[in-house]
């Protein structure tokens, strides 16, 4: 079996736990955009993304508040790219967090990851007066539901910075990289120690979950299950879960029908005749999610050209 076959399973198997069968849950799937802004990238809620930086940091500084950023941002030139982070904030010494839900695997997703590190980086820029170059540390986290390393199935946490090759030891401690490789962990609710456990646990089985499980009786959980319960949501926030809901779906579609076919055609040709009007709603959605334009053509039977101009 090959490793892009592996990967494909493995990231299907999580989605549908996920929770791709309407709203029949009683909880959000956080990895609708919807879901993961509500609980991570509001100022009400900002004590849950509080409380996972310092689990996921495992000690190594304290958080204790934070100021959400824009989280769109654009190049010093008319050429460069436009970068849209899912969660942008700094802590109280000024040091930088990008947080992103990945759902997918995208082709050149660790130089993605890069590119979004500079801006933080940049910004930091004093302009009008003399700078020494002194910069705040940053950190990229993506939480990601796919595979990317095969080696060790056990091996999920991958914190990545700077190394001097020859001595291996850290060069620069400002710039760190954090994946979470989701559909790795998978602990019971009896094996959770750490509150790295517990957030992991909560990020990988949220919407399939009826009630607040005994593990997970501290207080910040009990606000993020209030957060997330979808009864409680106004009619423009149902609005908007649903139609978050439904770009998800029509990923997760996509892709289950690719690996149906067994992946020896092109990741979903034999798409019916008639269903353009379909694909190329299909492939706005999978652009919109920062799917690789030539995955998504592979996917959708349309011509790059066709979805670069969507």
């Amino acid at each position: 079996m090959s490793r892009v076959y592996t990967t494909f399973v493995i990231t299907l198997y999580n989605t549908k736990i996920m929770g791709s069968e309407g709203l029949q849950e009683r909880y959000i799937n956080p990895y609708t955009d919807f879901g993961f802004k509500k609980l991570f990238g509001t100022d009400m809620n900002k004590d849950l993304l509080i409380s996972f930086l310092n689990a996921l940091l495992h000690g190594e500084q304290t958080v204790k508040d934070i100021t959400y950023l824009n989280t769109e941002h654009l190049g010093t030139l008319e050429i460069d790219r436009r970068a849209v982070f899912d969660v942008y904030c700094e802590n109280e010494q000024g040091e930088k967090f990008l947080v992103e839900m990945q759902k997918g695997e995208q082709q050149f997703f660790k130089d993605r990851s890069l590119f979004y590190s500079t801006f933080p980086i940049r910004e930091q820029a004093v302009k009008g007066r003399s700078w020494d170059y002194e910069l705040k540390a940053v950190y990229t986290i993506g939480i990601l539901n796919f595979v990317f390393d095969n080696k060790d199935d056990n091996y999920y946490h991958h914190e990545v910075k700077l190394l001097d090759t020859r001595t291996k030891e850290v060069f620069y401690n400002k710039l760190t990289f954090i994946y979470l490789e989701m559909p790795k962990f998978n602990k019971t609710e009896a094996e959770l120690e750490t509150m790295f456990d517990k957030w992991m646990f909560v990020l990988r089985n949220l919407s399939v979950l009826m009630e607040r499980p005994a593990a997970l009786q501290e207080r910040v959980f009990e606000r993020l299950f209030k957060s997330a319960e979808i009864a409680g949501f106004s009619k423009q926030e149902l609005f908007e879960y649903e139609d978050s809901l439904k770009v998800f779906r029509d990923w997760y579609s996509v892709v289950k029908t690719a690996a149906d076919k067994g992946f020896t055609e092109g990741f979903g040709e034999g798409f019916g005749e008639g269903e353009k009007k379909k694909q190329l709603e299909i492939a706005q959605n999978l652009k919109s999610l920062g799917i690789a334009i030539d995955v998504i053509a592979q996917s959708t039977h349309l011509s790059q050209e066709e979805i670069k101009k969507l």
